[in-house]
């Protein structure tokens, strides 16, 4: 069971079936989570683009989108699981609000290079998950134009797990659990075709 902590749902108590092996991001670190984001990044939930990984039951898509955030793209693996978001934004009428990928997160962002970027990507990988993976997730999000000039990119894992990275910005640590905070790559300057100013000097 989870909370909604705010917004139009605040303090709606969502329960999944007891034979889902999920693990929701505790209330005490989602609240503290949205705090920071609210507070530090001040950006405006009715205007922005969320992308969820590793979804689970739909605890962070569905805060997002009770405080009217309005393009939630959210990515699960676990077929059950992913039709639970479904049908929980469905019966919240949150259904327009919500798109539910059903899709392993890694093969969603090689496949998906490039298409689209928003101003927030929160990921709840496994807490199994290796270093290894980590990285490549890490580098998957940042090295592919997911996330816009403004944007974050939000990693929660075990606060046993250090991660690093020259993007990395903040660890904030709740008990077991940390989210990690990494800025998006720099923008490159763009330089000008040699052949094009070879032109430009013959005219």
């Amino acid at each position: 069971m989870y909370r909604i902590i705010s917004g139009q749902w605040k303090a709606k108590r969502i329960s999944a079936p007891k034979n889902f092996d999920v693990r929701p991001t505790t209330d005490f670190a989602k609240e503290a989570l949205f705090s920071i984001i609210e507070n530090r990044y001040r950006l405006d939930f009715g205007s922005i683009s969320v992308l969820d990984l590793f979804a689970g039951i739909g605890s962070i898509s569905l805060e997002f989108a009770s405080r009217e955030c309005k393009d939630v793209t959210s990515v699960e693996m676990n077929p059950k699981h992913s039709a639970f978001i479904n049908s929980t934004a469905t019966e919240l009428e949150m259904g327009s609000q919500i798109n539910v990928q059903r899709a392993d997160v890694f093969e969603y962002l090689k496949k998906n290079r490039k298409r689209k970027s928003y101003e927030i990507i929160v990921a709840d990988p496994p807490f199994e998950t290796e270093i290894i993976k980590y990285n490549e997730l890490i580098s998957l999000v940042l090295n592919n134009n997911y996330l816009k000039e403004n944007g974050v990119f939000i990693l929660e894992h075990q606060s046993r797990t250090k991660l690093e990275h020259s993007n990395l910005i903040d660890t904030r640590k709740y008990g077991n659990v940390s989210f990690s905070f990494f800025k998006p790559n720099e923008q490159q300057p763009e330089t000008n075709n040699p052949e094009e100013e070879q032109d430009s000097t013959t005219l």
